[in-house]
């Protein structure tokens, strides 16, 4: 799938909330549009709700078409990390710009505690749910 339209699944709430229920069942900005400042609430599916049921972002840093950075301000990682900051990143595959991308989710934490778990549940929900966008992308 192109980067372009890997992320406007992404950041189109109506449309990452469909592409896997199990894993996300809603998305809404609860104050703004989007760019830097605003905020976004994802409500999780079943498939990683004993771990995390919902999460709200700052949205840090934009890079329209590509990248996006945020910070967790609420929900269960927020009680587990300060920072926890996350970006997702959409690059076309040099000569299949057109057909294909590279995505990325990176994060930043620190543990509040330390039995805090290191975020590997996350991470592995986050890379799961990105190889989501493929399967998706054909009935869309």
């Amino acid at each position: 799938m192109r980067s372009l339209k890997a992320w406007e699944m992404y950041r189109d709430n109506d449309v990452v909330s469909k592409i896997n229920p199990e894993m996300l069942i809603a998305a809404k900005y609860i104050q703004g549009d989007g760019s830097p400042g605003s905020l976004r609430l994802f409500k999780l599916g079943p498939a990683v709700s004993r771990y995390v049921r919902e999460s709200t972002e700052k949205i840090e840093r934009v890079e329209a078409g590509r990248q996006v950075t945020y910070s967790v301000v609420g929900g269960e990682l927020r009680s587990m990390y300060d920072p926890y900051r996350v970006t997702f990143s959409f690059t076309p595959v040099q000569g299949k710009e057109n057909k294909k991308c590279t995505a990325e989710w990176k994060v930043e934490f620190e543990p509040l505690t330390p039995t805090a778990p290191l975020p590997e549940k996350a991470r592995d929900a986050a890379l799961s749910f990105l190889r989501s966008f493929d399967k998706f992308q054909l009935g869309y």
